[in-house]
This record gives structure tokens, C-alpha cells and sequence, in this order.
């Protein structure tokens, strides 16, 4: 009688779940002799499916909240201020200002920061920037009155590590649990159906449902054969490097010869023996897992 295999929904990655799951609800619906039979299973499915796909886009979703922006545009406010008023001292008539200015000009460009980078780099960069003209290039910012400025753009990009931190460890949890109770929902659902499946096959015959069982059969054997993890085999206890004990599968009185009393695995040579290692277990002929996207 045929009837759907079973397969381990639970060890999928989460996007191929999500896809098996899609797959299955396509096929269902395209089949219309089963769609009419199981129209609650396959409802239970489709919703479990939805709940799936919101978890899914929240887990993918871009962390920066309204808060996070605008805290991220006061700190690039204050960059660029920085860059215009050191452009601007470029050309002042008093030549120790125009040094100074060309240092600080040189430490912009050896960060080379960019506003619309990638959030959390920009704030790694910004941090050590920021370090360094506080230390090393603290009497240019004194000499062109720039304190408050690097003052301002420390605290937003401070204040922006400590929320991204937050959000970042909040909402992992409350992804992570969402997902998996949505797609424990999805396999209950998947389970039922292919249960009712099975079950109408052999009270009324395979006959209207061997189509479905067939296509199922086949997205199943797919996935079990280049998505799911591979069950490695036992090695029988043998270690790396073996190649077999000494008499491995001779029986008792292999060969006729009388016992000569040497003791079992005899022949091979013990440690120190001057042998040429052959038979030592390795010797010769033995075999040699919060980036913060920015918008």
C-alpha cells in the first residue's frame, strides 16, 4: 500500500523548513481530490505556514528602530560638522591653524568613514576615530576650538552602542522563540495532514491519492538526500590508521600451524624490535556558529 514516508522535519535549517512546508501546501492545493478531503488539515498547514514566514521576515528584519536612526543621523550631523570645519580651517589665513588642520584632515582620511556604511562599522570606526582625538590629536581639536563638536559626536555614538546592545539581545530572544514554536506548529500541522493522507489511501484506495503520495515521496527522498545531515556510520571502535589487528579474521587453527608459543599477534613487531613498523597501528602499509544592517 502506498502511503507518504516519514521524514525529520525538526533537523532542517530554517530556510529549507520553511520551503518543504511551502512545497507541500502547493501540492495539496494543486491536487484536488485531496484539497477536498483534507480542508481543515490543510487549513491548520496554511495558517501554521503564515505564523512561519512572520517569524521568518521578523528574523530578518532590520533591527534599526526609530530611535536607533535618529540617534545614528545626530552622530553623522556631528561628523560631518567636524569634516566641514576642518576643511574650513584648510584655508584660514593663520598658518597654524592650516597645520593643524591638515593633521586632522589626514587622521579623517586614514579612517576614511563613510555616514551611510554599514551601522555597526561605522560605529567601531568612529569609536577608535574618536579616541585618537582625545589622545594623540587632542591639542589640533584644542587648537581649532573643535572639543564640542568631538565631545557631541562621542556621546550619540556611545549612546547608539548601548542601545544597538539592547535591542540586538532583546529581540534575539524573542526571534528565536518565535520560530521555533512556529515551526513546531508547521510540523503538527504537516503531520496531520500526511496521517489523514495515509489513512484515506487505505480506506478508500490509493487510487485518488497516489498521485499526491508519488510527488510527496519524491520532495521527500530530495530532502532527505540533500538537505537533511548526513548520519555518519560506525568505524567498528577502529582508530585512524588500524588497517586491522594482527590476525584479524583468521579462526582458531588458521593455517595448521602448531603453536609455537608465541603469544596472539606475536608476529608483529613490538616497539624497539628494529622492525621495519609494518605491522604497528599507523606504520608503514597501515594507511596513512547583532550585525546591524543599515538602511
Amino acid at each position: 500500500m502506498k502511503h507518504i514516508e516519514p521524514i525529520s522535519l525538526e533537523h532542517m535549517s530554517n530556510g529549507s523548513h520553511f520551503l518543504f512546508i511551502t512545497d507541500t501546501v502547493g501540492l495539496a492545493t494543486a491536487d484536488a481530490k485531496v484539497k477536498t478531503k483534507v480542508t481543515a488539515e490543510l487549513t491548520a498547514l496554511q495558517t501554521a505556514l503564515k505564523a512561519e514566514d512572520d517569524a521568518l521576515a521578523l528574523s530578518k528584519a532590520n533591527l534599526l528602530s526609530k530611535e536607533i536612526k535618529t540617534i545614528d543621523a545626530e552622530r553623522d550631523k556631528h561628523y560631518k560638522a567636524l569634516r566641514k570645519a576642518i576643511t574650513f580651517f584648510l584655508n584660514h589665513p593663520d598658518a597654524e591653524l592650516v597645520k593643524a588642520a591638515a593633521r586632522l584632515e589626514r587622521l579623517l582620511k586614514d579612517y576614511n568613514i563613510d555616514p551611510k556604511m554599514q551601522l555597526d562599522r561605522e560605529t567601531g570606526l568612529l569609536l577608535n576615530l574618536i579616541s585618537d582625538l582625545e589622545t594623540k590629536s587632542a591639542a589640533d581639536v584644542t587648537t581649532l576650538a573643535l572639543t564640542p563638536v568631538v565631545q557631541a559626536m562621542k556621546q550619540a555614538n556611545d549612546k547608539l552602542r548601548e542601545v544597538t546592545r539592547a535591542r540586538a539581545n532583546d529581540r534575539a530572544v524573542q526571534i528565536v522563540g518565535q520560530l521555533k514554536q512556529a515551526q513546531h506548529a508547521s510540523d503538527e500541522a504537516y503531520r496531520a495532514l500526511v496521517q489523514k493522507v495515509n489513512a484515506l489511501a487505505v480506506v478508500e484506495g490509493e487510487a485518488d491519492y497516489a498521485d499526491f503520495i508519488s510527488k510527496m515521496n519524491e520532495q521527500v527522498k530530495h530532502y532527505k538526500q540533500e538537505v537533511l545531515p548526513k548520519v555518519k556510520k560506525k568505524d567498528d571502535g577502529k582508530q585512524p590508521g588500524d588497517g586491522g589487528k594482527p590476525g584479524e579474521g583468521k579462526k582458531p587453527g588458521d593455517g595448521g600451524k602448531k603453536p609455537d608459543g608465541k603469544r596472539p599477534g606475536g608476529d608483529a613487531a613490538k616497539p624497539g624490535d628494529g622492525g621495519d613498523g609494518k605491522d604497528k597501528p599507523g606504520g608503514k602499509g597501515q594507511g596513512d556558529a547583532t550585525i546591524t544592517p543599515k538602511k
